[in-house]
């Protein structure tokens, strides 16, 4: 390939992973404050990056919990970052969704959820409906992925 067309095609990769960056998209989809908390809780390989960016830009309190894939927390204060399994799910994201769900379970009418979900967010959060079994789920998983 010519110099000069693969210069420009990586500077318009460089760009485009640039402007996906959560610090760039966040902030200006962030709803405004409600009456009561804001409860942030997410899954994904780019939630915990995500939860930083609303803590970075979030004129008020708040609280959460996000999962996210092990290697890619982001140090936040006010949210909490679970690391847990993807693409296999493990026990770690099924405590993190069980502890997700008491979270938002005490809400008021005053109180918003802001939900930060990315890709690998179905595995990080596997916690199986009644009658199922996280092994159940991994074995499945595993079948699909082969």
């Amino acid at each position: 390939m010519h110099p000069e067309r693969r210069a420009l095609l990586r500077h318009m990769f460089d760009a485009a992973i640039a402007s996906a960056q959560p610090a760039v998209c966040i902030p200006r989809h962030l709803p405004d404050p409600p009456r009561g908390r804001l409860i942030v809780v997410g899954a994904g390989k780019a939630s915990a990056a995500m939860a930083r960016a609303v803590e970075d830009n979030w004129p008020g309190p708040l609280s959460g919990l996000v999962v996210t894939r092990y290697g890619y927390a982001v140090p936040c204060e006010r949210i909490e970052i679970i690391e847990a399994a993807h693409p296999v799910p493990d026990a770690a994201g099924m405590h993190a969704a069980e502890r997700m769900l008491e979270r938002v379970g005490a809400l008021s009418k005053d109180d918003l959820v802001l939900c930060l979900i990315s890709g690998g967010g179905s595995s990080l959060l596997p916690l199986p409906a009644a009658g199922l079994t996280l092994k159940l789920k991994q074995a499945v998983n595993r079948g699909l992925l082969a």
